[in-house]
């Protein structure tokens, strides 16, 4: 199970998909409006210009007083105020109307060219872009014409206003309808999460849960209850099939046992046949051992062995267990160390299981680590529960390895020769049993790291 919350609505697929949506939405709302923006401010451009040229059109027949007298005649019927005109000797000199300068952008050629920051003395208009003419007239002044483009592009401002408002109102309840759609997947996703949780820690009787609507979600999580089903049922034949021969055969070899032990009984130390009975017999008990073991990870995986879970102290429990092993690691001159934060999290298990857990790690630390070495029986505060580590200074567990460690009868290459490879099994077994989440790792001394969390997970 990946570490990551799937309560993070942008992680979900379906919120990605009405984000990319409404991001495709607006992207193509503002293409949109930007091309009619950009095409109604061409035609307005174009209907500027093609006003002043029928105004010089106009004004070219017009000579001396006439002209100036037409000019403001034409000025009178300019109720928006978009026109201006000015009338200079060759000279550049005022003469007449609002233009208190000849423009120096405008050429004298009597066409239409793009004009700002106007000299002009109309406060409204100073300032303001616009096109503009310069012509000579027939008695030699000058005439410029001016429309003012101003009043015109007010058009542009408020279909720039429309079409922003239009895509406000649109994309508020896409937003709005975004987040509410989100959030009924994002619900459903998170109880399957808790249900695989189950199914991870060992549950196989959890099933994703179903709704009736029938989706694509119900769907997938038929399907993978199916798969679990017929899970369920395999794991089950293969445990209860390895479960009757371990009980089935342990009776006969106790038999067995009790067999040779007497035929050994009755064989001197010095007979030929007391090796070889002495053989058999070990044989024989290791038999046992490995069957013994068996059923005890069954008995574990039952998950039915709760009636003896209280709380306890997990300091005392560790004090206890490294007084226990201390004696040994002595034997091999070795130094157990024993690290104990302090105010350690309560935990709430079964205290003969954990010994019995705590107990196999430290058992297989003092195994591997070499005479002399070291091994180091920790508990330290990690994500506000107790964390039990035991590592050494032994050859470590390889990293394609470690993730095989746990499963039935697997013995790493530096163990081969000795144990059954059940030993760490019943550790799973039992943390499985607590929801307690056991990891393996490199040690800090070279060896290996076992770490035992003691928080209850989801079961």
């Amino acid at each position: 199970m990946s570490s990551a919350k799937l309560s993070d609505g942008w992680r979900s697929s379906s919120s990605r998909l009405l984000g990319l949506y409404s991001l495709l939405f607006v992207a193509w709302s503002c293409v949109l409006l930007g091309v009619l923006y950009w095409r109604v401010s061409l035609y307005l451009d174009e209907l500027a210009q093609s006003a002043v040229l029928q105004r010089a059109h106009l004004f070219e027949h017009f000579t001396g007083d006439g002209l100036t007298a037409a000019l403001r005649e034409n000025r009178r019927y300019d109720l928006h105020g978009i026109d201006a005109y000015g009338l200079f000797t060759p000279e550049g000199k005022p003469l007449a109307g609002m233009l208190k300068a000849l423009p120096a952008q405008l050429p004298l050629d009597g066409s239409a060219h793009p004009v700002s920051g106007l000299p002009i003395n109309d406060a409204y208009a100073r300032g303001k872009r616009g096109f503009g003419l310069a012509m000579p007239t027939r008695d030699g002044r000058i005439l410029v014409l001016v429309r003012y483009s101003g009043p015109l592009n007010e058009v542009n401002h408020l279909i720039l206003d429309a079409l922003l408002w239009g895509v406000s109102l649109t994309l508020l309840p896409g937003l709005l309808g975004w987040h509410l759609l989100r959030r009924r997947p994002l619900r459903r996703i998170q109880a399957i999460e808790q249900a695989t949780a189950g199914i991870v820690a060992g549950d196989l009787g959890q099933r994703l849960p179903l709704s009736n609507r029938r989706d694509e979600l119900d769907m997938l999580a038929s399907i993978v209850n199916a798969m679990l089903d017929r899970i369920e049922q395999l794991m089950t034949e293969v445990k209860g099939v390895c479960d009757n021969i371990a009980h089935d055969l342990r009776t006969p070899l106790t038999r067995v046992r009790a067999q040779l032990y007497r035929l050994r009984q009755q064989v001197r130390d010095g007979d030929p046949q007391a090796l070889p009975l002495d053989q058999v017999l070990e044989e024989t008990d290791t038999l046992m051992a490995r069957f013994r073991a068996l059923l005890r990870i069954s008995e574990l995986e039952d998950h039915q062995r709760r009636s003896a879970f209280g709380s306890l102290a997990p300091a005392a429990l560790l004090q206890e267990i490294h007084a226990f092993y201390v004696p040994l690691a002595e034997e091999r001159c070795q130094s157990l160390l024993l690290e104990l934060e302090a105010d350690l999290p309560g935990v709430i298990g079964d205290r003969g299981l954990l010994f019995e857990a705590i107990g196999n790690l430290l058992d297989n630390a003092i195994r591997f680590a070499p005479e002399g070495g070291r091994v180091r029986l920790a508990a330290q505060v990690e994500e506000g529960a107790t964390c039990i580590v035991v590592e050494d200074s032994g050859p470590g567990i390889p990293e394609a390895e470690r993730s095989l460690v746990f499963q039935r009868f697997h013995r790493a290459e530096a163990s081969r020769g000795g144990g059954f490879g059940l030993g760490l099994s019943i550790v799973a077994a039992i943390a499985g049993l607590h929801g307690f989440r056991l990891q393996v790792g490199g040690s800090t001394l070279g060896g290996a790291r076992f770490s035992l969390l003691c928080r209850p997970q989801v079961l």
